[in-house]
């Protein structure tokens, strides 16, 4: 079979394919739906999962506008229809039209959100649509009269000598029609330091923590509405390192890092939602010199393992970023604070300096964030952190205090065995710094983490 031809309209995302129709004395057979040839072709991969069949006896019969939530790919089995089609999205492409007439060697992609009709051109013509979500009853959807002037469609046979039912000759005008809302973002674990921070650069996302939303939870995930997004940011974590090696911090991070996003990636893969997660530079043991993002897997503690474990699932999801960290510096309890209240009170601490890396400041992860998404960068793993030379702990305190107003001096450096003497400590890797090149190359510059130090040690 040859590849279908593809065609773009005034209106965004609806495409015509004509396809490859093989005719012969005993008749025709057509590839109607062929995965592989169609998305090469950049139709989108959406993932159909019900075939409806329409017949209609008469011609003239007339269907629609409807503007039912989910993807649609439209063809006829046999006859000739008139095929119509109306944005009805919020934007500037509301209101749009595109007609064209169907048969079988022509195919439409609908985007969701944008109204679907037809009209029988001969008796019995048998019109066929794949759709992306089972059908759902009493599903509402805004709709659009038939012969609405503003949009004018020019039927091919009049409206008034057409079989249409009494329900689509009560559609609203478009001037009175509901306009179809996008799919909305979801920030898991909002109120977190990286789900605060998600707020700033997706402010009209939905927020749930865990008193709204448990995915550990059959039951909480089930009645979840997971139909309703486009985007799925899990900034929810357990990230108590020490913690992890007890037996009740063992099964809350097992839990919180690894079932639960194994959980999203099931559900991105189900509701075709794009899946974001964050992980750690501590899914590596820390002896390679710099960590890519094809780096094989080397966990060294509980939390580590349980990291590990979730970037492996999160993987498995069809539209998934998976940004892997380093010393993350947000809005609340962490390194930076602890060392400014200690200059301020002070004190002069020992801090490890045989453990190396880069900060990763919250607003800089998010940044990416927005940016992949932005980009439209392919799916896939990601490091991010700050930019700039790598440091130590030691000097990362030693800055703080200089900016605090204290000597650098005041910090005394020390090993990690030194520093863990005597303390119940997992294990950590000595050297954290990520190769940030895969993401650099999409467009992306990160910021200097000592620059971004200093604004940060700035505020109050």
């Amino acid at each position: 079979m040859s590849l279908p031809t593809l065609e773009t309209t005034p209106i965004p995302g609806l495409v015509v394919l004509r396809l490859d129709l093989r005719e012969d004395a005993r008749g025709w057979f057509k590839e109607n739906w062929q995965r592989e040839k169609m998305v090469a072709l950049g139709l989108p991969d959406f993932g159909p999962v019900q075939n409806n069949m329409s017949f209609n006896a008469k011609r003239g019969t007339t269907r629609g506008i409807h503007t039912e939530p989910w993807d649609k790919f439209v063809s006829v089995a046999n006859g000739r229809a008139f095929g119509a089609w109306v944005d009805m999205r919020e934007g500037e492409s509301f209101g749009a039209v595109f007609t064209v007439e169907l048969d079988p060697a022509t195919a439409v992609f609908v985007p969701r959100g944008v109204g679907n009709s037809y009209q029988t051109l001969e008796d019995g013509v048998t019109y066929s649509y794949l759709v992306n979500e089972h059908w759902r009853p009493a599903t509402p959807y805004p709709a659009l009269d038939l012969a609405d002037a503003t949009v004018a469609i020019p039927w091919p046979i009049p409206l008034d000598e057409a079989e249409i039912s009494d329900k689509d000759r009560a559609n609203p005008t478009l001037a009175e029609a509901e306009r179809m809302a996008p799919k909305k973002t979801l920030i898991i674990g909002a109120n977190g330091q990286l789900g605060r921070a998600l707020q700033v650069e997706f402010p009209d996302a939905e927020l749930a923590d865990l008193a709204d939303l448990d995915v550990t939870d059959t039951d909480a995930v089930t009645a979840w509405p997971w139909h309703e997004y486009q985007l799925v940011l899990n900034a929810a974590a357990y990230t108590a390192v020490d913690a992890a090696e007890t037996e009740e911090g063992r099964r809350a991070a097992w839990a919180a890092n690894a079932q639960a996003p194994a959980t999203l990636s099931l559900l991105a893969a189900e509701h075709r939602f794009t899946l974001v997660h964050y992980s750690s530079d501590y899914v590596f043991d820390g002896t390679a010199e710099t960590h890519t993002e094809d780096e094989p897997l080397s966990p060294l503690g509980v939390y580590a393992q349980t990291k590990a474990a979730g970037d492996i699932a999160v993987g498995l999801a069809p539209r998934h970023y998976l940004l892997r960290t380093s010393w993350v510096i947000g809005e609340g309890k962490n390194f930076v604070r602890t060392m400014q209240t200690l200059a301020e009170k002070g004190v002069s601490p020992s801090v490890v300096d045989d453990q190396v890396g880069r900060l990763t400041f919250t607003s800089e992860l998010s940044r990416a964030t927005r940016h992949l998404l932005d980009a439209d960068a392919p799916y896939g793993t990601y490091n991010l952190s700050n930019g700039g030379p790598a440091t130590s702990w030691a000097d990362l305190a030693k800055e703080v205090y200089r900016l605090s107003g204290r000597s650098a001096d005041d910090v005394t450096p020390v090993s990690t065995e030194e520093y863990a003497a005597g303390k119940e400590m997992a294990a950590r890797p000595s050297n954290s710094v990520l190769d940030l090149a895969k993401i650099v190359a999409t467009g992306f510059e990160p910021e200097d983490q000592l620059v971004a130090l200093t604004r940060y040690c700035e505020r109050p």
